[in-house]
């Protein structure tokens, strides 16, 4: 099998690193890696690749920076040279950048089928091009891979066909398990700058959404002069700093004393200050999910999140860019042991660390029988059938047996629920059935035989 990963930007790389880790100790598995140029700083893409001792990308894509537009199409011209050089059997993406909807939109209009890696987040936030690039992108994607089972809901809501969605946990926990004690071997952050454990807040800040408006910009640097119970480091990214300038807020920070300005760290330092700090500032959707594998308190400079199980079981807590919920919220985190200590108990939602390696065990079985990426053929039909009798067969059994796809099962509020193959079909639920319209009235009328037993 010929598997090409493609990745853009530093989160990119992080997270599909246990992927390729994995692919990699595959005899049967040929990787490509190609990186698109969307991060085309040194900086932000190839130390990274250097750091997680990746191998070197086969092809460099070199779309760099532009409009939101631009990027997309310099990425989606570039990369449909490289897709008919390599031929691969599955490209594979991960998450909402630019990169991942032009990579998209290349592998269909080639045919070529795609896995979309953290598929089915959703924020429900439309002003975020995120939101749109992963939602467009997950109907391109022939195998999506969600971190959640609320994740794979998004998707079925969506009308994703549910045989397509898999639910393997989320590459980060793998990254962050692999990595933080090589982090804690290797980095000399903490000693370079001075800190200790616990004593210190850390800050990531990228997002349009908050760099981009002056006025939003102004309210979270105003929260974090006043914070001055302890020393904020903030590695800043190039847009966060050339934003600060033009917006004339770097001036403000000067001579705080408590803030430090940092140059963009590599992974293993970066993971090894989040490990070890008292709280993280963020707007990131990376480091909420890194946090709370790291069971690290977590405030979200957002007023959404795609990543709602952090929020859920109290890991995370969203502030928007409101100095005074950002000043309140953090003084609170630092003074509540209580919250610290039921942090370390919860159990990760986001996975056990083994998410790379099942990813690659499904792209293999999926290429080797080609069921996924069949082009399906013949005069199909759809109905809603609700349940009167299977009450004890289940998904795969039906389908094998009536020669019929169930694209969602409701329940009996009408609201779709996760399944798989294993599922058991319940009375009371409602099947929406796909398939050749004999096939569809066959399964009705069994379904109509109450007392019918497979």
């Amino acid at each position: 099998m010929k598997l090409m990963l493609v990745a853009g930007t530093r989160p990119e790389v992080i997270k599909l690193a246990p992927v390729i880790r994995a692919a990699e100790k595959q005899e049967s598995v040929e990787t490509v890696f190609v990186g698109s140029g969307q991060h085309y700083d040194a900086e932000m893409f190839d130390n990274f690749v250097k750091e997680l001792e990746l191998p070197k990308p086969t092809r460099y894509l070199k779309t760099g920076s532009g409009t939101q537009a631009e990027q997309t199409a310099k990425i989606l011209v570039e990369s449909e040279k490289v897709l008919k050089e390599f031929k691969p059997d599955l490209v594979l993406v991960e998450g909402d950048t630019n990169t991942v909807l032009a990579i998209g939109i290349a592998t269909v209009k080639l045919h070529i089928p795609l896995g979309h890696v953290e598929a089915g987040l959703r924020s429900y936030d439309r002003g975020m091009p995120e939101e749109i690039n992963r939602t467009l992108v997950a109907n391109c994607a022939e195998l999506n891979f969600a971190p959640t089972e609320k994740a794979a809901l998004n998707l079925i809501y969506e009308g994703i066909t549910p045989w397509k969605i898999y639910v393997t946990g989320n590459t980060i926990v793998d990254a962050c398990l692999q990595n933080v004690e090589i982090a804690g071997k290797k980095s000399k952050i903490m000693e370079e700058l001075g800190l200790k454990r616990g004593g210190f807040i850390l800050v990531t800040l990228h997002r349009v959404e908050n760099v981009d408006r002056k006025e939003k910009f102004s309210q979270i640097i105003d929260a974090f002069i006043d914070l001055k119970e302890l020393p904020l480091i903030f590695p800043i990214h190039p847009r966060s700093r050339k934003m600060l300038e033009r917006f004339d807020l770097a001036l403000k920070i000067e001579g705080t004393g408590h803030i430090k300005l940092i140059k963009p760290l590599g992974y293993l330092d970066f993971l090894w200050l989040l490990n070890n700090c008292a709280v993280v500032l963020t707007d990131s959707g990376g480091v909420q999910e890194e946090a709370l594998t790291l069971k690290v308190p977590c405030i979200t400079l957002r007023d959404s999140t795609e990543r709602p199980e952090t929020v859920m079981v109290g890991g995370n807590i969203l502030v928007g860019a409101r100095k005074e919920k950002i000043v309140k919220t953090t003084r609170k985190i630092l003074r509540d042991e209580e919250f610290i200590n039921r942090l370390r108990s919860v159990e990760n939602p986001l996975g056990d660390g083994r998410a790379g390696e099942r990813i690659v065990e499904i792209c293999k079985k999926e290429i080797e029988r080609k069921e996924a990426f069949l082009l399906e053929t013949g005069l199909l039909s759809y109905m809603i059938l609700p349940i009167k009798a299977f009450n004890k067969i289940t998904v795969k059994e039906l389908e094998e047996k009536m020669k019929v796809k169930i694209t969602a099962i409701y329940n009996e509020d009408g609201e779709p629920e996760f399944f798989d193959k294993e599922t058991v079909i319940k009375k009371g639920t409602f099947l929406r059935l796909k398939g050749e319209k004999q096939r569809l009235i066959k399964t009705q009328k069994m379904n109509n035989e109450e007392n019918k037993k497979f």
